[in-house]
């Protein structure tokens, strides 16, 4: 439940939203599309010098861009993330890292998407809930504007899936996507391209092997 909502505490989950997505508030802001300075601290106050909300829709497209939850969020604000328990700050863990080309490969994942196997490289990142995470690197431009060529997407194979939600998905034949889950049925599965110089694609449930969301990106 959220409690003794404020400025500083919103502003406050903000910066700490960014911080454990490995982003400056300004990188945060320019993830989510706005104004690299829409989160700066000049912006936080009036020119009358009176405490200013963030606008529901910056905070909405803050939370696209990071993957995180609305719960999540209010948990920062309420002071029950982004630290380990004892009042410090979150640790950052080795989380298995291979390239997105690669993860096309045999040998990688289980059946149901998780990692498994020899051949994974190693990165630390910030904390992720899903002990299962993994961490692949973008490579080519299929994924701009949202991810470029080196950004780290981490992929979390027990997150739950919803309408929106950006994801990665294997096909039976091998053919690794990363995209926009737009619509999901007994029947079919639509996916939105990040970029949109690719086209959609609609597959059947029978032809995705796993489809996993993804949490956190380096960018």
């Amino acid at each position: 439940m959220l409690t003794n909502l404020s400025h500083p505490r919103l502003w406050a989950a903000l910066d700490e939203l960014a911080r454990v997505h490995g982003l400056s508030v300004s990188g945060l802001a320019k993830a989510a599309g706005l104004d690299p300075t829409s989160f700066n601290k000049s912006k936080r106050v009036t020119t009358e010098g009176r405490p200013r909300w963030p606008s529901t829709e910056s905070l909405a497209r803050a939370l696209d861009a990071t993957g995180a939850s609305l719960d999540e969020f209010v948990s920062l604000i309420d002071g029950r993330g982004g630290s380990d328990g004892r009042g410090g700050k979150t640790k950052a863990r080795p989380v298995p890292l291979i390239g997105l080309a690669q993860a096309g490969n045999g040998g990688y994942f289980d059946d149901a998407g998780f990692p498994v196997g020899g051949g994974w490289d190693e990165v630390s990142l910030p904390d992720v809930q899903d002990e299962n995470a993994y961490a692949l690197e973008v490579s080519g431009d299929s994924m701009l504007p949202v991810y470029r060529d080196g950004d780290v997407i981490v992929v979390s194979p027990a997150a739950s899936l919803r309408k929106g939600d950006r994801v990665v998905v294997k096909t039976i034949d091998g053919e690794v996507l990363a995209k926009v889950l737009a619509r999901q049925s007994e029947k079919r599965v639509e996916l939105h391209s990040l970029n949109p110089a690719f086209d959609a694609r609609v597959l059947k449930p029978e032809d995705i092997l796993w489809m996993a969301r993804i949490i956190w990106a380096s960018q």
